[in-house]
């Protein structure tokens, strides 16, 4: 049996036609829990508890995909690049903790802005990848936001940081799931 592999553009599109909910709103479960949590505790709790929300994204997205239809366990999944190359951005996210930690070290008030801005730029590729401009608008927006808050309430950084990177990210699922929704229409 002769099977056909699809092209690097064929392969694009069909990524391209995926929902992506699940990422999104597991980071902004996740940082929504950082952000609240860290009005009650120390900087310290508050540190740990943004170290281990945004370390459990990936894996709260995988839960969350069999809930907005992108299974990511489906075994019937053909094998797409693109699948590889968002993975590697997931990775490249998580290796910036190597930057985040030793300037948490010098200043733990600093850990929000660093992984706020670090963890935000996978989304520059993926919006390349999907063609859309959501990816860029949200690495952009989610950085000038967090510099900005940086300066302007360097005290509540574990709070105001997370306010903003949630506000980020449901402006970005609203424009995914309506990106979504206009594909599945066209596709009618």
């Amino acid at each position: 049996m002769k099977t056909t592999t699809l092209t690097l553009d064929q392969q694009r599109e069909d990524f391209s036609q995926r929902r992506f909910l699940a990422m999104p709103l597991a980071g902004a479960m996740c940082w929504s829990i950082a952000g609240i949590t860290s009005i009650f505790v120390s900087t310290h709790v508050a540190a740990w508890v943004l170290f281990s929300a945004t370390g459990s994204v990936v894996y709260l997205a995988m839960l969350l995909t069999r809930f907005t239809g992108e299974d990511f366990f489906r075994k019937d999944k053909p094998k797409n690049s693109f699948d590889g190359l968002f993975l590697r951005c997931i990775a490249m996210a998580a290796l910036v903790y190597s930057i985040a930690i030793p300037f948490f070290m010098m200043d733990a008030r600093s850990l929000p802005l660093s992984i706020g801005i670090l963890t935000g730029l996978m989304w520059l590729p993926f919006s390349w990848i999907i063609q859309h401009w959501v990816g860029t608008f949200h690495a952009i927006c989610r950085t000038l936001l967090i510099v900005a808050a940086w300066y302007m309430f360097p005290q509540q950084s574990f709070i105001v940081i997370p306010a903003l990177v949630v506000l980020v990210y449901a402006i970005s699922i609203y424009t995914l799931e309506m990106r979504w929704r206009k594909l599945s229409q066209q596709n009618l």
